[in-house]
C-alpha cells in the first residue's frame, strides 16, 4: 500500500489539467510552480535566475543567516567548499559504527509484545547519532537536551512562511518560546565551538573540528557564527528529514513483506547476524534499492522553492521576477512519463541487471533537491538509513499496528501520528 500526501496529489492534479507551469496568486502572493522532470531539470541547471535566500526565509530562526540553505552566490560557494569534506563519503563512512550503536541502543530496550511508535524511537535515534558524529560521545549525551529546544524550533518553521511572518509580527507565545530555545541552542553550540578552537577535538573526525578547522584555497575558514548555523542546519535538517524517510521506509516494507522477506534474506546473507561496516554497504544493492525507492514515493521535501530574481520564460510562459517558483520532487516521482508503475513499491527498478532497471537523471530522482544547492548532506542520510535499515531488519520482526497512516509536514513529510508498530520477535 502506497500513502498518497493531499498536497503532493492535487500538484498531481494541477499537473495533468494544466501542464508544467502553474501559476497561482497575484502581487507579493504570486507562486509559480514548474512541474515534472523537465522542469527540475530547467530549475537546476539555471541557477543564476533564482536566490535561495528570499526562498527560505522562514528557516533563519533555526538555521541562521548564514546557512547553507538560506545562501546565495560566492557565499553560498564558499561555505560549501568548506562544509563538503565534513559530508564526503570517505568521512561518512567513519560515522557507520556510530550509527549502528545508536541503532542497537534503541532496539535493545525493545521487548517482544511491546507496542512502539518507530517514527518517533528512530527521529530519538538519528538525533543522537548525528550528535555523536558532530560533537563526539562526550557531547552526545545531550542530545536530547538539545532536540528539546531544537523541537521548539523546528514546531515555529513547520508552518508557511505567511503564518511564521505573523507570529514574528505578533511575537506570539509560539515565537518567543522558539527565540528562548534558540538562546539555549546558541549558548550551548558556541561554547563547543570555544573549546574546539582554544583546546581542540576529541577526535579529528568529528564533524565540528572539521567546520571549525577547514580552509579554503585563500586560507580562510568559517566564522563562529558560520560554524554555528552550519552545525545546526546539519543537526535539525538531518534528524527532521531522515527520520520522517525512515518512518515511510519502515512502513514500506510491513506493507509489502515479499520486499521485507528479500531484504532480510540480503542480509543474511552477506552479515549473518552481524552489524554493518562501512565497507559491507555495496554488497547490501538491494536494501539500498529500498532506500532509494523509499525516498522516491516519500520524498523529505514534498515541493522546494527559489525567488525569481530574473525574469525567465520556461514552456512558453513567461515568469517574472519576484515570484515564489515551486517545484516537486514528489510530482515528478509519481509520474508515469518517468516511471513505469509509478504508484507501486518497487526496489527492483534501482538494481542493475533487473529487467525494470532505467537509468535516470538528477532532475527525475531529486529527495535531496538538484544543481549547486543539492543538500549536502545527502550521503550521510542514505547511509543513515541504510544502516538503522540493516540493524531493524537484522535484529526485530516487527507488525504494523498503524493502520491508517497519514503525511503531514511542510519542513519534512512524515506520519502525521507516528508509525505504531508490534514486536513480534527479537534476535
Amino acid at each position: 500500500m502506497v500513502v498518497g500526501y493531499g498536497p503532493g496529489e492535487f500538484l498531481r492534479w494541477l499537473h495533468r489539467r494544466r501542464g508544467p507551469v502553474v501559476s497561482l496568486g497575484f502581487g507579493s502572493s504570486r507562486y509559480v510552480y514548474l512541474l515534472g522532470a523537465e522542469a527540475n531539470r530547467f530549475v537546476f541547471a539555471n541557477d543564476e535566475l533564482f536566490r535561495m535566500r528570499e526562498a527560505f526565509a522562514a528557516l533563519v530562526p533555526v538555521d541562521g543567516e548564514t546557512s547553507l540553505i538560506v545562501s546565495d552566490g560566492p557565499d553560498h560557494r564558499r561555505r560549501r567548499r568548506l562544509v563538503q569534506p565534513a559530508m564526503h563519503h570517505r568521512q561518512v563512512d567513519q560515522y557507520v559504527r556510530v550509527m549502528v550503536d545508536t541503532a542497537d541502543e534503541t532496539i535493545d530496550r525493545w521487548r517482544p509484545g511491546q507496542v512502539v511508535d518507530a517514527y518517533q524511537e528512530f527521529r530519538g535515534a538519528i538525533r543522537r547519532s548525528t550528535m555523536r558524529a558532530l560533537f563526539g560521545d562526550r557531547l552526545a549525551r545531550d542530545a536530547d537536551f538539545l532536540g528539546r529546544h531544537l523541537q521548539a524550533l523546528l514546531d515555529l518553521v513547520d508552518r508557511s512562511p505567511q503564518l511564521i511572518g505573523a507570529h514574528r509580527a505578533l511575537r506570539s507565545p509560539l515565537w518567543r518560546r522558539a527565540m528562548r530555545a534558540r538562546q539555549v541552542v546558541d549558548g550551548w553550540v558556541h561554547e563547543e565551538i570555544a573549546r574546539v578552537r582554544t583546546l581542540g577535538a576529541d577526535s579529528d573526525d568529528q564533524v565540528l573540528a572539521l567546520l571549525v578547522r577547514g580552509r579554503d584555497g585563500d586560507g580562510g575558514g568559517l566564522t563562529d557564527e558560520e560554524v554555528r548555523d552550519q552545525a545546526i542546519t546539519l543537526i535539525a535538517a538531518g534528524y527532521e528529514t531522515t527520520s520522517g524517510a525512515m518512518a515511510w521506509a519502515v512502513h514500506a516494507l510491513l506493507t509489502h513483506p515479499e520486499v521485507e522477506r528479500r531484504a532480510v534474506a540480503e542480509l543474511r546473507s552477506v552479515l549473518d547476524g552481524a552489524p554493518p561496516g562501512a565497507e559491507d554497504l555495496a554488497r547490501l544493492p538491494y536494501l539500498r534499492a529500498v532506500v532509494s525507492e523509499s525516498l522516491r514515493l516519500y520524498p523529505p521535501a514534498v515541493v522546494s522553492v527559489r525567488y525569481v530574481a530574473q525574469d525567465f520564460e520556461f514552456a512558453g510562459v513567461r515568469v517574472g521576477a519576484g515570484s515564489m517558483l515551486l517545484y516537486s520532487p514528489y510530482v515528478t516521482h509519481r509520474s508515469a512519463a518517468v516511471y513505469e508503475r509509478p504508484l507501486e513499491f518497487r526496489p527492483q527498478r534501482w538494481l542493475p541487471g533487473s529487467p525494470e532497471y532505467r537509468k535516470v537523471g538528477p532532475h527525475e530522482f531529486a529527495p535531496f533537491g538538484g544543481g549547486p544547492h543539492r543538500c549536502v548532506g545527502s550521503t550521510m542520510a542514505t547511509t543513515e538509513l541504510t544502516v538503522m535499515l540493516a540493524r531493524l531488519l537484522g535484529r526485530v520482526q516487527l507488525d504494523l499496528v498503524s493502520r491508517s497512516v497519514r503525511p503531514t509536514g511542510l519542513a519534512a513529510m512524515r506520519p502525521r501520528r507516528g508509525l505504531r508498530v508490534r514486536v513480534r520477535s527479537m534476535t
